[in-house]
């Protein structure tokens, strides 16, 4: 199974949803929380854009995926996650 990455910032609502929802995904993906203020190189690139999803290829390799819809949870966040690379969820 794969490991996503979670693109966040202390006080995100958005970012504490998103992670509540992969969490309650059965099974659930291993997820690495990144606060992006502790990295002035991701801070400039990620600034107020998060939360941003990526999935780990490697220790200092990930790719992003598109913004997930808000209001997907559940099987459809599961979907999703397949149809956009993430090959640790089954549908």
């Amino acid at each position: 199974m794969g490991q996503l990455l979670l693109f966040t910032r202390q006080g995100c609502c958005l970012c504490d949803g998103l992670e509540e929802k992969l969490a309650a995904l059965v099974p659930a993906p291993a997820i690495s929380r990144i606060d992006v203020d502790g990295d002035p190189a991701l801070q400039a690139r990620y600034g107020l854009e998060v939360p941003v999803l990526a999935v780990a290829k490697g220790p200092a390799d990930w790719q992003e995926l598109p913004r997930v819809p808000p209001r997907l949870s559940g099987d459809g966040l599961a979907v999703w996650l397949n149809k956009n690379g993430f090959a640790g969820q089954q549908a």
